[in-house]
Parts: C-alpha cells; sequence; structure tokens
C-alpha cells in the first residue's frame, strides 16, 4: 500500500467492537490481499470480491469481523461489518448505509420455513459504503457468485434487474428494489448489532439448522 487515508475520517477509520479492524487475522487478511494492489480502488476491489465470493451467504448469528472471516459464512450485517474491517486496516475509510428491506430479497434463497418467520420489513439493513476518489461509493458485497448463479439459473434473479458486479466506481445495492426505507450512514452499528444479537438469541439456531437448504441451491440440488 502506498496511499495515505484522507483526512478529517478518524470515525470510518477506528475499529469498534464488532467491526474489530484491529485484530491481527483481520490486519494479515488486509495485508493478503492488496499486497499487490497500487490504488485504494484496487484494494477495494480485491476486499469486495474477498468478502462477496469466500464469504458464503448464509443465515448466520452476529459476530465480530474475525469471527466471521474464520467461519467463511455471513449475512448482510456480518459480511457488511468484515468488509469495512478490511478497508478500515488498509487505511480506506469505510461506513455502514442501513435500510429496512422487504423480506421478498430472500425469497427463494433460504429456507420457506426461515422466511415465513420473518417480518415484511426487514430493518436496519446495511452495506458497506467506502471512501474513494472524493466521494462515497456503495459496495454491497452479500450474496457470493456461486449463489447468485444458481438463484438466476433458477428464474429466482432476473440477471438484468438485479447484480453482484462492483466496478470500484458505480454505487451497488444489490437489494436496492426492495428498500422500504433509507435511514441514512453510521459509523458503526455497535449498539443495534449487539441489541438484535440478543433480541434473536432464540432464532439462530433454527437458521443455522435450514442453512442446508442455501447450500443445495449454490451447490444446484433439489429445491424440495
Amino acid at each position: 500500500m502506498n496511499w495515505q487515508s484522507p483526512q478529517g475520517m478518524d470515525e470510518y477509520l477506528r475499529p469498534t467492537i464488532y467491526c474489530d479492524s484491529d485484530n491481527t487475522e483481520i490486519q494479515d487478511t488486509a495485508i493478503t490481499l492488496t499486497k499487490d494492489t497500487e490504488t485504494p480502488k484496487d484494494a477495494a476491489l480485491k476486499i469486495f470480491l474477498f468478502v462477496r465470493d469466500e464469504m458464503l451467504f448464509s443465515l448466520d448469528e452476529h459476530t465480530k469481523a474475525s469471527q466471521t472471516l474464520r467461519r467463511k459464512t455471513g449475512q448482510c450485517v456480518t459480511k457488511s461489518t468484515l468488509q469495512i474491517a478490511l478497508l478500515r486496516a488498509t487505511g480506506i475509510p469505510a461506513r455502514y448505509h442501513k435500510v429496512n428491506v422487504h423480506k421478498n430479497c430472500l425469497h427463494g434463497l433460504i429456507s420457506p420455513e426461515i422466511f415465513n418467520q420473518l417480518p415484511d420489513s426487514i430493518d436496519d439493513h446495511p452495506w458497506c459504503e467506502c471512501y474513494l476518489s472524493e466521494r462515497w461509493i456503495s459496495c454491497e458485497a452479500l450474496y457470493d457468485r456461486t449463489l447468485y448463479e444458481a438463484v438466476v439459473k433458477h428464474g429466482i434473479f432476473d440477471r438484468n434487474k438485479i447484480t453482484i458486479d462492483w466496478d470500484g466506481e458505480s454505487d451497488l445495492a444489490t437489494l436496492s428494489s426492495w428498500i422500504l426505507k433509507d435511514k441514512g450512514t453510521a459509523p458503526d452499528m455497535d449498539e443495534p448489532i449487539e441489541i438484535h444479537r440478543r433480541a434473536a438469541a432464540q432464532f439462530w439456531h433454527l437458521c443455522r439448522e435450514f442453512s442446508q437448504y442455501t447450500v443445495q441451491i449454490r451447490t444446484g440440488g433439489s429445491f424440495d
């Protein structure tokens, strides 16, 4: 890395409890991912692809970025937190953009048993924004490539309407079609993450129990 972090961005560069960008594993991974990059944009793209495709989409409980890195699976909160942590570890300012989305964004991707228990509005769905070329850019890394290609093949997503590709310059908000309310941006989500983690403590075991449904889709198995 041969760039300097922009001035006045301290709150978007510091570690938090869940976004533990000062963790040794996070820092080592960030260095490995970006060692051959020459610009923040190149580094951000490397991190985006890593989080999108190496951290497989799964409805896991809320954990620190370093724990998500070890688990190699995650959902919107955990994948965004890991992406933000890796960006901050490389000196690129990053933050959360929060929205409420309709649960139909998960229709066909998770088991019907879990889907039917979700409220219509999934509140505080976050994606990552990073600061590049003197502006904030959305770079949502929620759905991994293998899962995306599988759901496109089965007609769940329309490739012409929903994309997971990011060029490092344009905004990418994969779930934009399902947004019910835009709640703005935040440098951290520690408090709402902790509140939701405790409130949903009895829900996560069901998510893990039915996680094989998403695995089946990703590997081309039956939807039955």
